[in-house]
């Protein structure tokens, strides 16, 4: 523990302006990519489960559980009032909520300290495995962690700090993709349940004016996170 500690609280190295670059480059294939999409969705989906179960525990909901499917869809279940501020802050945090975490990320590595961002992460996806409900969630999450664990473990400090980034870079642009789609089920009326429209149910205001707050709040997520990251590719 002494030596995770040590780690966690010194700073690395920056990879060269070169790795960041390439791991924005992959990042964005990993999400523009369909095939590769099928599968790297289900991170964003963890994010977006895991931020929806964060929030209904700050505004003092009870979560029943969450569940990961195989289809990259998610549900996360809380127990408390079906409307008010604390039900609206929940359903908010979802599709904003894998921009926010890539956002700290961001924050951290601008800072220098990759390797906090990757057992901070590994740190929420413990929290998270407490609360899943299902089977394909729990693989889903074990094997995330185990990536994790590994190269927070094994792989060198490079390799460490360009995993950081990778990760960061998708949690940024992977966060806009979910937004779109979900503007594209509603028009197809294959979202008849989704945040958006039961935020609408809850507020009055209309769906479409939801998905422009989460567009809205994913794009300059990934604007800031960007300003951030390539820093040092700027002053190189």
């Amino acid at each position: 523990m002494e030596q995770v500690w040590a780690s966690i609280i010194s700073t690395q190295a920056a990879p060269s302006p070169w790795v960041i670059a390439s791991s924005a480059v992959i990042s964005m294939l990993m999400v523009l990519d369909r095939r590769l999409w099928r599968r790297t969705r289900h991170l964003i989906t963890t994010a977006h489960e895991g931020a929806h179960g964060v929030a209904a525990l700050l505004t003092g909901r009870r979560l029943a559980g969450i569940r990961l499917h195989s289809d990259s869809s998610g549900v996360a279940v809380s127990k408390g009032r079906s409307s008010g501020p604390g039900m609206v802050f929940m359903l908010l945090a979802g599709y904003v909520g894998p921009g926010l975490i890539g956002l700290g990320a961001a924050g951290l590595l601008s800072a220098n300290f990759a390797v906090a961002v990757l057992w901070l992460l590994l740190a929420l996806l413990a929290a998270l495995l407490m609360q899943i409900r299902n089977w394909f969630g729990l693989w889903s999450i074990l094997v995330t962690a185990s990536v994790l664990f590994a190269v927070s473990w094994f792989a060198s400090e490079q390799l460490q700090s360009a995993f950081a980034y990778l990760v960061t870079w998708f949690l940024l642009v992977g966060a806009i993709r979910p937004v779109l789609e979900l503007n594209s089920s509603r028009r197809s009326r294959r979202a008849a349940n989704s945040d958006a429209d039961q935020l609408a149910r809850l507020t009055g205001l209309p769906p479409i004016l939801w998905i422009g707050f989460f567009l809205t709040a994913t794009v300059s997520g990934l604007a800031i996170g960007s300003w951030w990251l390539l820093g040092e590719v700027v002053q190189a």
